[in-house]
């Protein structure tokens, strides 16, 4: 399996995950232009992807969903409730018609021969969830957007071989910052985002000998940045009630301007 951050934020997300036969695009939160530059720095294209898995209806996970599906026809796999929302939104345009196919948590898909489990997360959108995916024993994971983990996220993390998860904000920044009341309240609820502090509890639950890659992915742009992100979670994994020290992974930042390292596995 290969598994790599085109864009990674606040402002942007898109994920890629590859078997040498199958490949899809969690998310297309970019311009299609940006998605194809992203997929041609790892030697793919836009052609090459066999289909796109939405984790909920926000701009910055399906800006260049329009786009992609009118250009290329890839099959967008989603949930009932992000696909209602996401027909309602004019900035998508005209949708070709058959594209979406309705998923439902906790129940695997297959995609080519990638193996599909969504899960349900926490946050203020209409039906959001995170993936698993799975192939020939090998697994990776895609955790963001969520203000709260419970022992059923933990459950559905575990074991795996790669983890892109969210630490969006450092709590200080965000109460001292300029953003009006409302937004912090949205941002520090258990349906906003995931601190930087609680990424790194909930990584503390997931470590174990096969885990080869972490990226602490969807950073608030205001709120955050990349070493605080990076030292804040490696602490908690440090200071943890676990047998691991953070050195001994290979845990980076997912970027929002930078494709990251394509990790195979």
């Amino acid at each position: 399996m290969e598994f790599c951050s085109i864009a990674s934020g606040s402002s942007g997300n898109c994920i890629y995950v590859g078997t040498g036969r199958t490949s899809v695009l969690v998310d297309v939160g970019l311009s299609g232009k940006r998605i194809e530059a992203g997929l041609n720095a790892i030697d793919r294209t836009t052609r090459d992807v066999d289909a796109i898995l939405i984790t909920h209806e926000h701009s910055d996970h399906i800006q260049g969903l329009g786009v992609l599906a009118r250009k290329y026809g890839i099959p967008i796999y989603a949930t009932a409730g992000t696909i209602d929302a996401a027909r309602g939104m004019a900035q998508l345009g005209r949708m070709p018609e058959g594209l979406f196919r309705e998923i439902r948590e906790d129940e695997d898909l297959l995609v080519g021969d990638l193996t599909v489990l969504p899960f349900a997360i926490s946050h203020d959108a209409a039906q959001p969830v995170g993936y698993r995916l799975e192939n020939e024993g090998n697994s990776v994971g895609i955790a963001t957007d969520m203000g709260v983990y419970s022992s059923y996220t933990i459950k559905r993390l575990k074991k795996l071989n790669a983890l892109l998860i969210e630490a969006n904000h450092d709590v200080n920044m965000l109460q001292v910052g300029r953003y009006p009341y409302y937004l912090k309240r949205r941002i520090l609820s258990e349906r906003g985002h995931l601190s930087n502090e609680n990424a790194g509890k909930l990584l503390v639950q997931l470590l174990h000998d096969d885990l080869k890659a972490v990226f602490l992915g969807h950073l608030s742009k205001e709120n955050n940045y990349d070493k605080l992100a990076y030292e804040t979670v490696c602490g908690e994994v440090d200071n943890g009630d676990n047998p691991y020290r953070s050195r001994d992974f290979y845990i980076q930042v997912a970027r929002r301007e930078q494709v990251s390292e394509l990790v195979t596995i």
